[in-house]
């Protein structure tokens, strides 16, 4: 019986392979032939180890998030909030201005053209990038209370704006955008942001 066999491939390696192909041509458009060629695995091990496609998606989101994701919880544990924000939008420009990394954010190409069938996925891509906002916003409301925001500003609008310049400048790379343009996005957002009112 081959239930019991070890598994002949390492995970991790298997995962960073299978990133690469997500990140390319995102969840639909990635075949079980293209994950099982990538990885250099058959089908059964693929299942064996990940259960199927959509588990293995999530373990890559998992591992995409912690290194890619790294500038938000920098930005979460800044010292102010100018600092935080900065850090939220530097983080980007570096992500998808770095040649290396295929064009876009793997969290908004893999939702492209999900199906009915794909619904699962969209939907915990969509809580991925919910939770996301709500640590900015609880970043936001933290500066409020400690005085480094403008009173008249609502941390959940200023979060939802900073999510979507995030999540803006992947669309834009993905068109296409070059790294000089995408610091641009970020150093105009940076430019006109609240400062916290006159200290008494």
């Amino acid at each position: 019986m081959n239930a019991g066999r070890p598994r002949e491939f390492d995970i991790d390696q298997a995962l960073e392979r299978a990133l690469g192909v997500f990140w390319q041509r995102g969840y639909e458009g990635t075949s079980m032939a293209d994950l099982t060629e990538a990885l250099g695995i058959t089908r059964a091990s693929l299942y064996a180890a990940f259960g199927n496609k959509e588990g293995l998606f999530r373990r890559v989101m998992d591992c995409y998030e912690a290194r890619a994701g790294g500038y938000r919880k920098a930005a979460e544990a800044a010292p102010t909030a100018l600092e935080a924000v900065r850090l939220l939008l530097n983080g980007p420009v570096e992500l998808h201005g770095n040649r290396h990394n295929p064009p876009g954010c793997l969290g908004v190409q893999g939702a492209l053209a999900c199906g009915v069938e794909s619904e699962a996925v969209r939907n915990d891509l969509a809580a991925r990038r919910g939770r996301g906002e709500a640590a900015i916003k609880n970043r936001l409301r933290r500066a409020a209370k400690e005085g480094d925001l403008a009173t008249d500003e609502d941390p959940a609008d200023l979060a939802r704006y900073l999510s979507a310049l995030i999540y803006g400048m992947a669309v834009l790379s993905a068109g296409g955008a070059t790294r000089k343009q995408l610091q641009g996005v970020a150093d105009v957002a940076l430019r006109h942001w609240p400062k916290p009112d006159a200290k008494r």
